[in-house]
């Protein structure tokens, strides 16, 4: 299993829209590819209170590539960035990073 640590940075005002469009769209749109949904947050104290920090996991990354690529070609995930962007864009950068969990990890 392999992990993938993405943090979202949004314009100005924007962090709810993105918080409804995960919710009510794209943790299911997710599990429906073989994204698989472990842990969502928001800074309570650190760099920015704008950006959202997710986990995801896959079983490798031949896994990852294929789901990644299946999702962004999603219909219903289309309209629903469509429909979540008609007062203007949300996310302003992605950072992401893969990672692996130590022999040690309660993960393993």
């Amino acid at each position: 299993m392999i992990y993938e640590l993405r943090i979202y940075e949004c314009y100005g005002g924007r962090l709810p829209a993105l918080n409804k469009r995960f919710s009510e769209h794209t943790c299911k749109i997710f599990e429906r590819h073989g994204i698989k949904n472990v842990g969502y947050w928001t800074n309570v104290v650190g760099p920015s209170s704008n950006e959202l920090i997710y986990l995801v996991a896959f079983d490798d990354m031949g896994q990852r590539e294929k789901a990644w690529a299946s999702f962004a070609n999603d219909p219903e995930w289309l309209q629903a960035k469509a429909a979540s962007e008609e007062d203007g864009l949300i996310v302003k950068n992605v950072r992401n990073q893969i990672l692996a969990p130590t022999p040690y990890s309660p993960l393993t």
